[in-house]
């Protein structure tokens, strides 16, 4: 394993926080994940507070990778794969702006990967509706309480991936 000098954020937001979470964490090359909000306007929020829909925050999960054994492209890939990026505001049953398809980047060439990465699903004929996922530059990141961290290995099992 490479030492954690080495290791690189990267944060994307594609709906309800948990089973994104699961997804990322089965990724060979993921050190870390955890769940939280970003993109707001309110300091310290709570999970209550980012359900009201006001604070501008999205549920977002935050992985620290190993770029030695995953690339950002794939980790993109991922992202791409577990959410559907045609829905403003929604996943499934889950609606809001906190819920919204958003890649939070950390660096030019993350920002750059996003933006040809989404291209690309927009060209190829993936999806029958335009791609709404926001890319944005990555603020401070609020850490959701500890009960939603790796929720659902601490619940057992479940997922909420939406069948789209």
């Amino acid at each position: 394993m490479a030492s954690e000098k080495n290791n690189e954020l990267a944060t994307f937001g594609a709906g309800c926080f948990w089973g994104v979470e699961e997804m990322f964490r089965h990724v060979p090359g993921i050190v870390d994940t955890a769940v939280g909000f970003m993109g707001g306007t309110l300091a310290n929020p709570t999970y209550p507070d980012v359900c009201t829909g006001r604070t501008g925050h999205a549920e977002v999960v935050q992985v620290t990778y190993d770029p030695g054994q995953v690339s950002y492209r794939n980790l993109l890939g991922v992202f791409w794969s577990v959410h559907d990026p045609t829905t403003p505001n929604r996943q499934g049953p889950d609606i809001g702006a906190q819920y919204r398809s958003v890649i939070f980047y950390h660096t030019q060439e993350q920002e750059e990967a996003a933006r040809a990465s989404k291209a690309e699903m927009e060209h190829s004929g993936r999806f029958r509706r335009p791609i709404v996922t926001a890319i944005e530059p990555a603020g401070t990141f609020w850490r959701a309480e500890e009960y939603h961290q790796q929720y659902f290995t601490k619940r057992g099992g479940g997922q909420c991936r939406t069948v789209w």
